[in-house]
């Protein structure tokens, strides 16, 4: 598939700049680029399910009863 993308002059010579210090092409670089926002960005769907399971969850007890020492004598 091809894609057409308009940017910024300044942002097309970073790119071109980066992608001749990876050695790679500026479509690699996109493909890249893509393919790491979707990673963090495309699936909140199932992020969003996790996270209100584990907020449904019984909170651990995190802290021990500690006994009441202050009638203790040595």
């Amino acid at each position: 598939m091809v894609i057409g993308v308009r940017m910024e002059p300044e942002l097309e010579r970073r790119l071109d700049q980066l992608a001749h210090q990876l050695g790679k092409s500026r479509s690699a670089c996109i493909r890249e680029a893509i393919s790491q926002y979707l990673l963090r960005h495309g699936d909140d769907g199932e992020a969003r399910r996790q996270s209100q399971r584990l907020a449904d969850l019984e909170p651990p007890n995190w802290s021990e009863q500690v006994p009441d020492w202050s009638d203790w004598t040595a």
